[in-house]
């Protein structure tokens, strides 16, 4: 198959049909991100541009040791329920995204794709239960991760945080730095807790109340990222991704455990 020297046809928003058509694909990836402020220094895109540079690269590793990659255009919007008062917050409900993953493993299965990886860029967002109740009705194998789990963040930052924080803002200093406002702008991601024991000891959940905890949207202070701690950090979480990219193609979806 030949193709055009700057093309890559891991990324499925920047190939074309001729290349799509003559190749078959081992594992198609859904990014999927959020609509939401980041702090006062990222921009609302944040868990977007995260996604897509991630899957990009860990599509593109694995493409490299052979493994046809499909990575589709991220799902820009994620579930914000507890956001909702703050300007262009935009909330997907999880019975919407469910509505929108089934048609998607549809289509791919319909088409000939065995495996789908959700990657996912944004803490609201909890694919688990969606995959449960579409398992029973599809043969497609699909699979949910969250990229920022996939490297250990207390060996690249000091204060990783959790929004807007040294671990995001290092990643967006990397990815996209004309976009990242002066960090003497940005607010310290101060948190209020959960006055209850139970819910600040993490064992009793309830989602915050966004505007309740933060004055300026992050949790976690930026003021040590950089961009090549996101650069380390993100280098690491996408090749860890591609080689379970590579494990999940080499692997049969009908013979998935071990043997006694």
């Amino acid at each position: 198959m030949k193709m055009l020297m700057t093309e890559k046809p891991w990324l499925i928003a920047e190939t074309n049909f001729k290349t799509v058509k003559e190749t078959t694909y081992d594992v198609a990836i859904l990014p999927w991100g959020a609509t939401e402020p980041h702090n006062y220094h990222l921009p609302y895109a944040t868990d977007n541009f995260q996604c897509d540079h991630v899957a990009a690269e860990a599509g593109r590793l694995a493409w490299a040791k052979g493994v046809k990659t499909a990575v589709l255009p991220t799902v820009p919007y994620g579930v914000q329920t507890a956001m909702l008062d703050l300007p262009l917050c935009i909330n997907m409900n999880p019975s919407t995204q469910e509505a929108l993953l089934g048609d998607i493993a549809r289509s791919l299965e319909g088409q000939g794709i065995t495996r789908l990886v959700i990657l996912n860029g944004h803490g609201g967002n909890d694919f688990h239960q969606m995959i449960r109740e579409l398992k029973p009705d599809l043969k497609i194998l699909i699979c949910t991760l969250n990229w920022y789990q996939a490297a250990d963040w207390h060996r690249y930052f000091e204060e990783p945080g959790d929004h807007a924080g040294e671990m995001e803002t290092s990643s967006i200093l990397h990815i996209r730095p004309e976009l990242v406002r002066p960090l003497s702008e940005a607010g310290d991601g101060k948190e209020r807790k959960f006055r209850i024991k139970a819910m600040k000891e993490g064992w009793v959940w309830t989602p915050r109340e966004w505007s309740e905890i933060s004055d300026d949207t992050g949790v976690g202070n930026p003021i040590q990222a950089t961009a090549e701690k996101g650069a380390r950090f993100l280098e690491v979480a996408s090749r860890n991704i591609a080689e379970f990219l590579v494990d999940l193609a080499g692997t049969d979806p009908d013979v998935m455990y071990d043997a006694d």
